[in-house]
């Protein structure tokens, strides 16, 4: 057995689902995050650029760099830790440190990422978060320090992870750019288990924000949909009347069905993805094994009130998209058999017709052909008439007579060899 040959990616396999460990992290404690997705094209983008960002990060604190092909990353630079991940579209940069800033969710706690190595970065902010971690305490100074943090209208809290620790947000945006959580962690919560409870924190905020986008996609071609189905329903009332231009028809047709094949291609990607976010966001709040804490909506209601629909209004104009190409490519076919059938009567038509001329051909050449027998026995007969003068002379015959009797026999061979030329030509 031990001669035995590895897989070449045995080992690099089971590997992977041990190479991202969640932080340890001891209350109190700070969180800044950061998710950057280049504009256009993010899944196709050079990676590279995303690990030479990293490495001048690292290079700044004199940190080791990552393997080459990475795309994760844990490590000290300073005084802080540092965890980056490098996804389909996006990566994310997460500094961890130890106490809290005097004041709660201030600015300047993200000055941990370097303003000008910042602007280098190769994309556009997605979304970024400070999240503060604490120890839990009287329930009423917690309650007071969420009301005087968050937005009362938009928060959630909930104790998660069967009363472990008490997390907290409103998703809005601050004044300073950031999306603002709080983590109240209770007195015998394990570190990692603190490390857990903020990396799903910051995933369910990456992923939520990720889904958004298939709604701006959703919402910049429903104006557009809402046309086209103006224009196939029109079409397709306009098949059983008895329009003529149904050519035309089936040529605006194509021309709608290439228009939604178009969408199609263009927002498929983005629908797909976001119906991967939307799985990942209700995944991670399903393991966080939430409860209402004080009567307040819990990140999962949250989610269920302002969430949902727009997941929900991206599925229907997925669909629409769909359902309006079937109409489309089942309009066309009932289009293009009416096109045929038409097609169909009138070749019949023209045949019929076609035939007529033929028959009209047909009864003009056997007109003729009795005029030419005609003619050249006329001919024939005057021809033979000058042999038949003098023996008609001979034998005291009228000439008229002798010339009278030449027709009937002339006539007949003339026929019969334009009856015998015809046959061959007939049979070749």
């Amino acid at each position: 057995m031990s001669n035995i040959k590895d897989h070449e990616l045995r080992y690099q396999l089971a590997n992977e689902l041990h190479a991202r460990p969640f932080p340890a992290l001891s209350a109190p404690c700070f969180a800044a995050y950061i998710a950057i997705k280049r504009p256009t094209d993010a899944a196709g983008r050079d990676r590279a650029e995303d690990r030479a960002h990293l490495v001048a990060l690292l290079d700044r604190f004199g940190a080791p760099h990552p393997a080459t092909g990475a795309n994760h990353y844990f490590g000290e630079i300073g005084k802080y830790q540092l965890k980056w991940e490098q996804h389909t579209e996006f990566v994310t940069y997460t500094i961890f440190g130890d106490g809290n800033a005097e004041k709660p969710f201030d600015p300047k706690v993200f000055d941990v990422f370097p303003a000008d190595w910042l602007g280098q970065a190769p994309g556009v902010r997605v979304t970024s978060a400070l999240i503060r971690v604490e120890r839990m305490g009287d329930p009423a100074a917690m309650r007071k320090k969420l009301d005087d943090w968050f937005v009362s209208e938009s928060i959630a809290a909930s104790t998660v992870l069967d009363g472990a620790a008490v997390v907290a947000g409103d998703f809005r945006i601050d004044a300073g750019g950031h999306m603002r959580f709080a983590v109240f962690a209770g007195e015998d919560i394990s570190e990692r288990r603190v490390g857990r409870i903020v990396t799903r924190v910051a995933e369910i905020e990456t992923y939520k924000a990720m889904s958004m986008l298939g709604l701006a996609r959703a919402r910049s071609v429903q104006a557009r949909l809402g046309d086209i189905e103006d224009e196939l329903s029109a079409l397709v009332r306009g098949l059983g009347g008895p329009d003529t231009r149904h050519e035309a028809q089936l040529g605006e047709l194509l021309h709608l069905a290439s228009e939604l094949e178009s969408l199609n291609a263009q927002t498929s990607f983005r629908f797909g993805a976001t119906g991967a976010y939307e799985a990942i966001v209700t995944d991670r709040i399903a393991v966080l094994r939430e409860e209402r804490w004080e009567g307040r909506q819990t990140l999962n209601e949250f989610m269920m009130r302002r969430f949902d629909p727009a997941m929900r209004t991206v599925k229907s104009v997925d669909r629409q998209i769909d359902d309006m190409a079937m109409r489309a490519m089942r309009a066309g076919d009932l289009l293009r058999t009416r096109v045929d059938v038409e097609r169909s009567a009138q070749n019949q038509k023209l045949l019929e017709s076609m035939d007529r001329r033929a028959d009209l051909q047909l009864r003009l050449q056997e007109t003729v052909e009795g005029l030419s027998v005609v003619a050249i026995s006329y001919y024939a007969v005057s021809l033979l008439a000058y042999v038949a003068e003098p023996l008609a002379y001979k034998f005291h015959l009228d000439k008229s007579w002798a010339k009278a009797a030449l027709v009937l026999p002339v006539v007949l061979v003339v026929w019969l060899t334009g009856r015998a030329v015809k046959k061959r030509l007939i049979h070749k």
